[in-house]
């Protein structure tokens, strides 16, 4: 019982209502076709018997002819046996005839079944096409359905597969923010070098800039607007030396203005 219960349950999951009725539909087209062979075979055996009937027929016409012309010249014993064989081949016909409507009878009911089969076969194929039309719309209607909600086999690995994406890429980037924080709180050692790069670039910054203010005094200074800045002693730079004095401030004699 267990076997037939899982055997059933596996079966009735495997079927295909589609291919079902295709397979009944098959049968019964097997059926009716066996049934209209039935009425061949009934039809030729009901011609033969009348073919048979005829012949008898024509041989005990032929007969009495015979007993008629035997008799007009006398021979009654002929006449007697002619009408004699006569006689038994009226028995044959007889029991031809009988055989006859027999199988005329028995291929009017094949004919009316064969009919009958024939309109039930043609309602069956409508209403199987109707029904395998309903169940492939039912079918791509839950299949629409499932993939909506996503609780399809083909979207649920989907989804499975954009969750382990998901979670993979949250870890990573966890992973990366911790790591960031170890090494900027100094827990962590960088070998690449490339905190103490940042903070070397920080200070050329700082110092690049202070060149460029230097520079911007002593140009000042040259056109008399400030007095040239001592460069750093960071630096290492010499003092700057006395500018010499111009041309007019050669020639212009003390207590003069300038």
């Amino acid at each position: 019982m267990i076997f037939k219960s899982k055997a059933n349950k596996a079966l009735d999951k495997m079927e295909d209502p589609r291919e079902t009725l295709d397979y009944s539909y098959q049968r019964q087209l097997e059926l009716l076709q066996k049934v209209r062979r039935g009425v061949a075979d009934v039809a030729t055996s009901r011609k033969r018997v009348e073919l048979q009937i005829n012949q008898i027929e024509q041989q005990a016409t032929r007969l009495e002819d015979q007993g008629r012309k035997a008799l007009s010249v006398g021979r009654e014993d002929l006449a007697r046996e002619a009408l004699s064989r006569r006689s038994s081949l009226q028995t044959q016909i007889a029991d031809l005839r009988v055989q006859h409507d027999n199988l005329q009878a028995e291929e009017e009911k094949l004919t009316t079944a064969s009919q009958r089969l024939q309109a039930k076969v043609d309602s069956f194929r409508h209403k199987k096409e109707t029904i395998k039309a309903t169940y492939t719309a039912a079918e791509a209607q839950t299949r629409i359905n499932e993939a909506f909600s996503g609780i399809s086999e083909e979207m649920g690995d989907v989804g499975l597969a954009i969750q382990r994406a998901e979670d993979k890429t949250a870890q990573m980037q966890a992973r990366a923010g911790a790591i960031d924080e170890l090494l900027a709180s100094g827990a962590l050692d960088d070998f690449s070098g490339s905190r103490n790069d940042d903070i070397q670039a920080e200070l050329d910054r700082m110092g690049g800039g202070r060149d460029v203010e230097l520079e911007l005094a002593r140009m000042k200074a040259e056109l008399g607007q400030g007095s040239a800045p001592q460069p750093s002693i960071e630096q290492g730079q010499p003092q700057a030396q006395p500018q010499p004095q111009s041309q007019t401030q050669q020639l212009r004699q003390p207590g003069e203005p300038a």
